[in-house]
């Protein structure tokens, strides 16, 4: 018995070749399915940003929805905000959010969805599930057995298996179809409160009302029917929509394949054509190489560049701050200023360019982002949301400090290895 199984295991040298060879191949196919093309983004206009709207618009697979209403919403008041809404539903709520912890506030959502449901509404509810897993069963049990449609994008079997890094990392809601919500808020306590300290997290998200919230809906239904097949409609979902305000939006959502997502594409832009200032807050700021460029040119054509990112003490992921620092040498010497928020995690995922054209999602300024996850980001003409991200953003350096960099280029070298090392691993952070 022996002698057979020995004489079953022993393959000649070249099968075991052939083998690994196959295994390399297959491997490096489905690597390229994943990465797309990556060229170097330029654009020859002497145009400013807010008077390429269209361009802007189309560059990014959308087009420009004229006559909304905006309002802004701030670390825990979001949370009140939007449960009245979800109160005052009378035919639909769509939900979709990408983490989801169990605590209070998922207490709260889910018992206002739960509610709505039986007085009649049709809710419907979509949340990763790789971010919902400590989302606990008595939310979800609580959402089914009150008759929500309840769903989770890209759960896990074999089935997902080349699926299973993708991730659902949008956070909308839309109620009736005629008031939505986009930003960064995530269902966790720790975003409830009002940024007062390491346990309350920093975040904006915007309220729309107007002719926008019809796109607003097309994205929530993209996952929703790729997971769950069904398709909804009727006035109760997409009713005719009148303008409710003056702000001009366009959205910035597909991810082709094979090409770059229309949200890398619209940061990329946004910076080659900023003319005075760009204002950035965002949690995780990695740039590629091309956008570390783009951010030098915009600097030695006079612009005013400044970006805002959590310290590594104050981020939920130290890592990923330390995979950022490994970029910060080369854009302070390009003369982009950082400042490093170190009250609290600081969540927003906002751009404000030359005080006339802004962006508000749920994309971080990075590879996962741009190039793997499911993410949603708006874009604003109007001087006075602009105005007032600018105020966010001075408001937020009391709370920062600003890196120098001479002492930059002096730290550690423990800190550097560490910073230098994961960022090796950047595209999945």
């Amino acid at each position: 018995m022996t002698q057979l199984f020995d004489a079953a295991v022993e393959l000649p040298y070249w099968l075991l070749a052939l083998h690994l060879l196959v295994t390399i191949v297959l491997v490096a196919v489905v690597w390229s399915l994943k990465h797309q093309r990556d060229p170097r983004y330029r654009i020859e206009s002497d145009a400013a940003l807010p008077d390429l709207l269209e361009s802007v618009a189309g560059l990014t697979h959308g087009h420009v929805i004229e006559g909304n209403a905006v309002e802004l919403a701030e670390n825990g008041a979001f949370f009140a905000r939007l449960l009245d809404d979800i109160g005052a539903a009378e035919r639909s709520v769509h939900f979709e959010t990408f983490l989801w912890k169990e605590g209070d506030i998922g207490r709260r959502l889910s018992e206002a969805l739960a509610a709505r449901s039986r007085a009649g509404v049709a809710v419907r509810v979509l949340v990763d599930a790789n971010g919902s897993k400590g989302m606990g069963r008595e939310a979800e049990r609580r959402l089914r057995d009150a008759g929500c449609a309840f769903a989770k994008f890209h759960p896990g079997g074999l089935r997902a298996l080349g699926r299973l890094n993708s991730r659902d990392h949008r956070k909308l809601a839309v109620i009736d179809g005629r008031t939505a919500w986009v930003g960064g808020h995530c269902i966790v306590d720790t975003w409830l409160g009002d940024a007062e300290d390491g346990e309350h997290f920093r975040d904006v998200s915007a309220r729309l009302r107007g002719p926008i919230v019809q796109a607003i809906q097309s994205t929530f239904s993209e996952n929703w029917v790729g997971t769950t097949g069904e398709l909804f409609a009727g006035e109760g979902v997409f009713p005719s929509l009148e303008a409710e305000g003056d702000t001009p939006i366009h959205v910035a959502r597909l991810r082709l394949a094979g090409t770059a997502s229309a949200v890398k594409i619209l940061h990329h832009l946004a910076i080659c054509c900023a003319r005075e200032r760009i204002l950035i807050q965002n949690p995780y700021f990695l740039p590629d190489s091309g956008a570390i460029e783009l951010l030098a040119k915009a600097v030695q054509r006079g612009v005013d560049v400044r970006v805002m990112s959590p310290s590594s003490g104050a981020s939920d992921m130290a890592i990923v701050q330390h995979a950022a620092h490994a970029n910060y040498g080369r854009l302070l010497e390009a003369g982009v200023r950082i400042f490093e928020y170190r009250k609290t995690l600081l969540h927003q995922k906002v751009m404000s360019v030359d005080g006339r054209w802004c962006a508000i999602g749920s994309s971080n300024f990075d590879d996962r982002s741009f190039e793997i996850n499911d993410e949603i980001v708006l874009g604003f003409s109007d001087p006075r949301l602009a105005a007032r991200l600018e105020a966010i953003f001075e408001r937020d350096l009391r709370d920062s400090v600003e890196l120098e960099a001479g002492a930059w280029a002096r730290r550690g070298l423990g800190h550097r290895l560490l910073d230098g090392s994961l960022h090796l691993f950047k595209e999945q952070l």
